[in-house]
């Protein structure tokens, strides 16, 4: 493996972090990124991360997490966020770089009411009618007596093509079961007093079929760990080019995802599991489908989901991988499509980041007339979203196709030590941390600003006179119009100040619907100031 050479040029690594800001990366969080996806929010991907775990004792796994259903108020009551019960949700992964599926854990939900159908009565004089809210009681376990509905799924590997593959159910480590309980969402403190402990009774360890070593296994309501300032960008990036370019305002801004929480699927798994042969590089996706058919009933019988009957084959609807490529790379007539397609059809979007739109909308946006990098095609571009870097985490036999992909020979690096720039810090920096974006990404991973070094020329100006990174000859310091100034660019929102667990699921436990934490979060919160 080749190492990621230093610049010869120190810099700050707030110098990477600039360049995702001013390229919109802010958007990196996938929310309601095409105009289908609006309509479906409970199938709409926020976020995905693919990391080697940095918890201590577990090196030699990998973590994956897809975040669905973003936005997420925690009093967003009576029936809160479960996920939808006629959607098919999946992690894939390719292990021999050939942009299909080797690998795919499926997720299925399923309702129910307890007390066999009935939910939690109360009398009232001659009559003992169902109770309207989700709850009468305290909450404490899974399965709680309390609760009148329970979210149970299963998860299913698939080895081969997706739908064609050979499929086996995954276990609980303890008992056998294949049906898992997802712990109901943060509704207050009066009704889940210790939310830290009940979410952790809903951590599995797994037995994965093929696979000798058990995993973990967690689905539940998160703290969105996505950091951003979505209100400027969105507004054709409604900040002075001074804020933006101004490295002491990192982190001077809250970000406008805080206080909101999401909806996470993660699983650990060994890496030797998911890796083939003596290829090192796995890549990862994201996807989730509804059925093509989907009726509604005008007449809805007693129950939980019948108010629709849904049928036929499996239509994907979203899809996420690299982090901001439908956001910021695909064209607005083409994002359904591009939610919808396979990375082994990738081949009709590659347009989109060779010649790529928005650093122009950009030199519109801040009035910054040709500040856009030269080097047509952007071939720096392709092999960060498309291919890999070689030497880093490029399949040996890659097909071009926009993924997430991680060396898995990497070591994890412990997250105090963790540059928020990923790839791109660590050479800044001249450190020891080649585990962070593009190479996998871990939830510390600051991508608006380290995307926004690669949308603005800062790989070029790493890669240097001497092609050092492989970006190519015209990917080179003199093809970025902005200089040394497009390391100062910044969204003014830290990635490193959101709060992370130090292990399994890493996600935050998600802020409550009521209680002394929602008043403290609403009094924060940037809507309320």
């Amino acid at each position: 493996m080749h190492p990621i050479r230093p610049l010869t040029r120190r810099a700050t690594p707030i110098v990477a972090a600039a360049l995702l800001a001013m390229a919109g990366g802010t958007q990196a969080s996938s929310h309601r990124e095409a105009p289908f996806i609006t309509t479906s929010p409970k199938v709409d991907a926020a976020d995905f991360y693919m990391f080697n775990s940095y918890e201590s004792g577990r090196g030699n796994y990998v973590t994956l997490i897809a975040n669905y259903l973003p936005l997420q108020d925690s009093y967003g009551g009576p029936n809160y966020f479960d996920l939808d019960g006629n959607a098919l949700y999946e992690i894939h992964v390719d292990n021999n770089g050939d942009a299909k599926e080797d690998l795919t854990f499926q997720f299925r939900f399923k309702n129910e009411l307890s007390n066999g159908g009935a939910g939690i009565t109360v009398a009232v004089g001659d009559q003992s009618p169902q109770i309207a809210p989700l709850q009468k009681g305290t909450v404490s376990a899974p399965r709680d007596q309390h609760l009148q509905v329970n979210q149970t799924y299963t998860v299913t590997l698939v080895r081969g093509d997706r739908r064609t593959g050979t499929a086996a159910a995954i276990t609980n480590a303890s008992g056998g079961s294949a049906t898992f309980d997802k712990p109901a969402d943060n509704i207050g403190s009066k009704t889940i007093p210790d939310y830290v402990a009940y979410a952790g009774q809903h951590i599995y360890s797994v037995n994965i079929p093929g696979c000798p070593t058990p995993g973990k296994l967690f689905v539940g309501q998160r703290q969105d760990p996505f950091a951003v300032n979505l209100g400027v960008v969105f507004d054709q990036v409604a900040a002075p080019v001074s804020a933006l370019t101004d490295p002491n305002a990192i982190g001077a801004s809250a970000s406008t995802l805080a206080y909101k929480n999401v909806t996470a699927i993660a699983l650990e798994v060994a890496k030797s599991c998911l890796t083939q042969g003596s290829e090192t590089v796995i890549g990862g996706w994201t996807t989730a489908s509804l059925r093509q058919t989907r009726l509604l009933d005008p007449s809805p019988k007693a129950g939980l989901q019948t108010a629709e009957r849904a049928g036929g084959a499996w239509t994907q609807v979203s899809r996420l991988g690299m982090p901001l490529v439908n956001e910021l790379v695909i064209g607005l007539k083409d994002k359904n499509r591009f939610n919808a397609a396979k990375p082994k059809d990738d081949g009709q979007f590659a347009a989109y980041v060779t010649n790529p739109s928005y650093p122009k909308l950009l030199e519109s946006y801040l009035e910054l007339p040709n500040s856009s990098p030269t080097n047509l095609p952007r071939n720096d571009l392709v092999t960060t979203f498309l291919t890999g870097i070689t030497g880093v985490n490029k399949p040996a036999n890659v097909v071009p196709s926009e993924m997430l992909r991680l060396n898995t020979a990497i070591a994890a690096v412990p997250y105090a030590q963790q540059n928020r720039l990923g790839i791109v810090g660590n050479i800044l920096a001249a450190g020891n941390d080649s585990a962070g974006y593009p190479n996998g990404r871990r939830p510390k991973d600051d991508i608006v600003d380290i995307s926004l070094v690669a949308v603005m020329g800062g790989l070029c100006v790493a890669n240097g006179d001497t092609d050092a990174l492989g970006f190519g000859a015209a990917c080179k310091p003199s093809a970025v119009p902005l200089g040394s100034a497009v390391f100062n660019l910044n969204d003014n929102v830290d990635q490193a100040q959101q709060y992370f667990l130090s292990g399994f699921p890493y996600l935050a436990t998600p802020y409550p619907g009521a209680g002394a934490v929602a008043a403290q979060a609403a009094a924060k919160s940037p809507k309320s100031r």
